[in-house]
């Protein structure tokens, strides 16, 4: 509802081991958002043990990488690792492969972006840019 009303919008999944990490699970999720739409971002964020979810072990990096896959291969232009240092969060041109915007942690360390678009290829990015 909210697309349609023109408000962007990106989904965050909170990937917990042995609650929603399954391949079959995250592929009904991944593909999910690419019928709506395939350049929404997914973020896949890693799960940590805290207050009264301590029991729970973390997700395991592997988990996220194959989630990060599974979006991949739905067709999802823009899929995001969070809450692991040195992972996947640069935005990669869909067309032309080229990273757009740089990012260290929760920092933005490069925007290329030229007017919304690639300055490889000229794609124009999904997002909201200002």
């Amino acid at each position: 509802h909210m697309r349609q009303l023109g408000i962007w919008v990106e989904v965050t999944t909170l990937v917990v081991p042995d609650q929603n990490d399954s391949e079959a699970e995250l592929g009904e999720i991944a593909h999910f958002i690419a019928g709506i739409d395939q350049g929404m971002p997914w973020h896949i964020s890693r799960f940590h043990p805290d207050y009264e979810f301590g029991n729970f072990r973390p997700t395991p990096i592997e988990t996220l990488r194959k989630a990060y896959s599974i979006g991949k291969e739905a067709g999802l232009e823009h899929v995001y690792i969070g809450n692991v240092p040195g992972a996947e969060s640069d935005t990669v041109c869909p067309r032309c492969q080229q990273i757009v915007i740089r990012r260290r942690a929760f920092a933005v360390e490069e925007n290329r972006l030229e007017d919304s678009r690639c300055p490889t290829c000229g794609s124009l990015i999904s997002g909201v840019f200002a």
